[in-house]
């Protein structure tokens, strides 16, 4: 259980919920004692707002907080460090309770593991209820997710994501194998290891398989950059300031992953997650190299700093050879999809019109949104390259995004429906529900979308 989370006690305060339309009927209903002093703090039932009931001996009796006039996940996201701690249990509950839940996790989450916390949180009473247990489940998986994207890279290497990706897999008796090392070149990991072999830290392929035998196949593919450089192409100190969440891809298929064994989804699940420093040293991978990908495609390196499209296309690769029902990836893949959409709006690719509609729907039904954007196949002729099969990068400074993923689909090909998920895995400032910090934008969408296709949806 979360430590936002708590069971019933005697002492759990009770918490009354009201939306800006049920204000008036809710202060009607209580003694007057309560309502003049609702009314006299001006409480407003407006998102997020909250005001505590006094006792008659002293002390507070329990809380209202305001759902505002339009509810969703992240109206009461700054409840849990806005209330006193202690236990709290929804007495009131909304029309969406699961959410209510959710998003006071979401909201709890913090990151502490070099300093103590700086305060407890409040902890809200779980009753015994399907739709909150998986509330817990998918809050656990994205509490995982951000503790892996906020650990510095010195602590977050290409083993400790490996080692993260084993504990999970020991946790839902799923297998994980990992390749490392120049043993990268013998399993045929060409590009993986071209990009990752400058580091101390030998890189590493990490697979996770999990469930039935014959059950629809589904592959998740992370990229996992535990430290991004730029390589050569070195980046500046303002480019580099961030670079340990540059692995948010692989933290954010991991927290998939879990959410999806947590629900016991009727599914073949692998994970693949390419993991490497992209490091500076004497044998690192240098501007207008050609390195050999494992599909046989000689690719000519533009820019050592767009690393991530390079690692997985040997993950897509070996993803597509088993001809899964649908791959999806992950990636911190670009900044021309920020300047598209802003921090907080992944662009979403698919080589499947109806997929995308599905998945750009669903993320918005569980505020997780996501936005398409076209994989315009005329932009394809400016990666040419004059001595290998296509350049990683285009000559032209517009829309690298699009570009890479029209690289990408290159390894994935037509026959397998596929999503290329292009997201930040970082708030920039905090806000209800979402820390400053490392997130998995766009974990939530993606496990719906396999929630409603492989079952236990809502």
């Amino acid at each position: 259980m979360l430590s936002c989370f708590s069971v019933d006690t005697p002492d759990a305060l009770p918490i009354h919920s009201v939306a800006v339309d049920g204000l008036t009927a809710w202060l009607d209903a209580q003694p007057a004692r309560l309502s003049t002093w609702v009314k006299d703090m001006g409480f407003d039932a407006k998102a997020g707002a909250w005001c505590g009931l006094p006792g008659i001996q002293g002390g507070l009796e329990g809380v209202v907080v305001g759902l505002g006039e339009t509810p969703d996940l992240w109206t009461t996201g700054n409840l849990a460090h806005a209330l006193p701690p202690g236990d709290y249990r929804l007495e009131t509950a909304p029309p969406d309770d699961a959410s209510f839940y959710l998003g006071w996790a979401l909201g709890a989450y913090r990151f502490n593991r070099y300093r103590d916390a700086q305060r407890e949180a409040a902890r809200l009473v779980l009753p015994e209820n399907e739709s909150v247990d998986r509330a817990e489940r998918v809050a656990e998986a994205v509490w995982m997710a951000r503790d892996l994207i906020n650990t510095p890279a010195e602590d977050m290497g290409p083993g400790d994501v490996a080692a993260a990706a084993a504990d999970l897999a020991a946790r839902f008796d799923a297998s994980c194998n990992v390749v490392e090392g120049d043993a990268l070149l013998d399993a045929n990991y060409p590009a993986v290891h071209a990009v990752g072999r400058a580091s101390s830290r030998p890189p590493r392929l990490i697979d996770l398989t999990w469930g039935r035998a014959g059950a629809p196949a589904v592959t998740l593919v992370g990229k996992g950059v535990c430290f991004d450089t730029g390589g050569l192409n070195l980046k500046n100190a303002a480019g580099m300031l961030r670079m340990k969440k540059d692995m948010g891809g692989a933290a954010a298929v991991l927290a998939v992953a879990s959410m999806v064994m947590g629900e016991g989804l009727d599914l073949r699940l692998r994970v693949l997650i390419p993991a490497v420093d992209n490091a500076v040293d004497g044998n690192a991978y240098r501007p207008m190299d050609v390195v050999k990908t494992r599909k046989g495609t000689a690719i000519e390196i533009g820019d050592t700093d767009a690393e991530g499209r390079v690692i997985l296309a040997d993950a897509l690769t070996a993803a597509a050879e088993e001809a899964p029902d649908l791959i999806i990836d992950m990636a911190t893949l670009t900044g021309a999809a920020r300047v598209a959409l802003g921090p907080d709006l992944p662009a979403l690719f698919a080589n499947d019109e109806t997929l995308s509609d599905d998945a750009v729907s669903l993320s918005h039904e569980v505020d997780d949104g996501m936005w398409p954007i076209p994989i315009w196949g005329e932009y394809r002729q400016k990666m040419a390259s004059s001595i290998a099969d296509t350049n990683t990068i285009a000559d032209w400074p517009f829309a690298d995004h699009i570009q890479a993923a029209l690289f990408l689909e290159s390894f994935v090909g037509t026959e397998v429906p596929w999503l290329h998920i292009d997201t930040l895995c970082w708030s920039l400032s905090d806000r209800p529900g979402r820390p400053k910090g490392g997130d998995t934008q766009g974990s939530r969408a993606v496990f719906e979308l396999l929630c409603r296709r492989y079952g236990g949806a809502g």
